[in-house]
């Protein structure tokens, strides 16, 4: 066998063995650890090897990697777009890396370890801003149990926890790579080690803060089952009183705030009102704050709407859905603009829907307005990505200082603290469906520098990447094979 078959065969063996590390990391329920190490290797490949192979074998590996959510993204979405959204997230990751390699190989110097996670950071940032989808995904989501290092958001929101999460795995690949070689390449590693132990240490000592506040009793109900318009009324009839029923139980149990689950009931116009009606008089009866969230359908642009009833039976607030799901895109859905803000018992509580709280700046505004408590009807899809989709939620929670309880079809009923705790979790089921009560102190929202300054080191990092890859035009040195 010649040296240069044995080559091809080291390198395809070397991707393929990198992808499938990546398919755990880009994953709906990543192997939190596993991110902070796996794009090393594919930094290395792409460092100690000439451009041309380089390409193909980060290519080969991005793509092994990102289409393990092949089968979540043809739940939400037709066969083309998911075959486009697997290349461009490959292209994405090949992006990445080889960009950083031109760099770091032409200047084997110090500061080349902040070249990824700087260009990660914009792209992450350009994604939350432009996308549809935002950056949902993102790797930052990956430490959603690793409350220490997640603390780091109420600082920098997510590209703080991003811009640690790259930088380890750069540095590993840089000292691997080149070690000495690398011009005062300990600065780098000194700062690596520096920053990851300055943010364990504010984690560390912010989750040591005391909780002061009201006791307040929360119930969260789900039944997975839907009410489409064409439901016959029996069969909603069923649904619908097993919410009752769920939400008297609770109740009795000493619930005073109770959430349902999104869009439970799709309506027309006229029906609207008579679910209005209808769910008036549970609060009153139950004495209770109600949330509900229903779909209308007027036969033109649907509206997704969230409605809390006050123990009273008053329509409190109400709320339109701003971020649609795929789904919803593809029904043409129509975004609300407006935010909501009701005081309850003193302190603020606000009105979002599932994927609305994928989008920091949605989150960041409702910690402007003061939200101690954000209250979120969900729906999942399918039950794969409801760990993604809770811990999602509970970082806006960490960027601005407010609890949260959610409420999801088809994944989990949780309450979080400003912290990020989960303080109490239970799937979803189809009928009768699910329920939980828990115990949340609610406090007056903590202050964060995330509320007061936004995305500020993820717009930095746009800046600092154009500079690098203003770098990235200059003709690289030679390197050899």
């Amino acid at each position: 066998m010649s040296s240069r078959i044995k080559l091809f065969l080291f390198q395809f063996a070397a991707a393929t063995a990198a992808g499938l590390v990546l398919r755990f990391v880009v994953s709906l329920h990543p192997v939190w650890w596993l991110v902070w190490f796996a794009p090393a290797p594919l930094l290395l490949l792409a460092f100690r090897f000439p451009s041309r192979e380089a390409r193909w074998i980060v290519l080969l590996a991005a793509v092994l990697g990102t289409s393990g959510n092949f089968h979540y993204f043809r739940l939400v979405m037709p066969l083309p777009a998911v075959i486009a959204a697997i290349a461009l997230q490959s292209l994405l990751w090949a992006f990445l890396i080889l960009a950083t390699r031109r760099l770091v190989v032409h200047s084997r110097a110090w500061w080349t370890v902040f070249v990824y996670p700087v260009l990660c950071v914009a792209v992450d940032t350009l994604m939350a801003a432009l996308l549809p989808d935002g950056n949902w995904g993102s790797l930052a989501y990956s430490q959603g149990d690793i409350l220490p290092i997640l603390q780091i958001a109420s600082l920098f929101g997510t590209s703080g926890l991003l811009f640690l999460l790259t930088l380890v795995p750069s540095a590993l690949a840089l000292a691997i790579a080149y070690g000495r070689s690398v011009r005062h390449g300990w600065i780098a590693f000194a700062l690596t080690a520096l920053l990851l132990a300055a943010s364990l240490a504010y984690g560390f000592q912010r989750l040591r803060r005391p909780v002061t506040g009201t006791e307040t009793t929360f119930g969260v109900v789900s039944i997975d089952d839907p009410i489409g318009l064409r439901a016959s009324s029996s069969y909603a009839s069923s649904i619908l009183l097993e919410y009752d029923l769920r939400v008297a139980e609770l109740a009795a149990q000493g619930a005073q705030v109770i959430v349902l689950p999104e869009k439970i009931e799709m309506l027309t116009p006229s029906r609207a009102v008579q679910s209005q009606q209808h769910f008036s008089a549970l609060a009153l009866e139950s004495h209770v704050w109600l949330e509900v969230s229903v779909g209308i359908d007027d036969g033109q642009s649907p509206l997704n709407w969230e409605w809390l009833f006050s123990p009273q039976g008053a329509l409190a607030a109400s709320y339109q859905k701003h971020h649609m799901a795929p789904p919803e895109r593809r029904d043409h859905y129509s975004s609300g603009r407006d935010y909501s803000v009701y005081l309850i018992d003193g302190y603020a509580y606000g009105l979002a829907i599932c994927k609305d709280m994928h989008f920091a700046a949605l989150g960041r505004a409702y910690g402007q307005r003061h939200a101690a408590v954000m209250l979120v009807p969900a729906w999942d899809f399918d039950y794969l990505d409801g760990w993604m989709e809770e811990r999602t939620t509970a970082v806006r929670g960490i960027e601005n200082g407010y609890s949260i309880v959610r409420a999801s079809r088809e994944g989990l009923l949780s309450g979080s603290d400003a912290y990020g705790r989960i303080l109490a979790e239970r799937p979803s089921s189809a009928l009768p469906g699910s329920s939980l009560l828990l115990k949340m102190t609610v406090s007056s929202p903590i202050a964060t520098l995330y509320t007061r300054i936004g995305n500020l080191l993820g717009w930095l990092c746009v800046v600092a990447a154009v500079g690098f890859l203003s770098l990235y035009r200059r003709k690289p040195a030679r390197q050899k094979p």
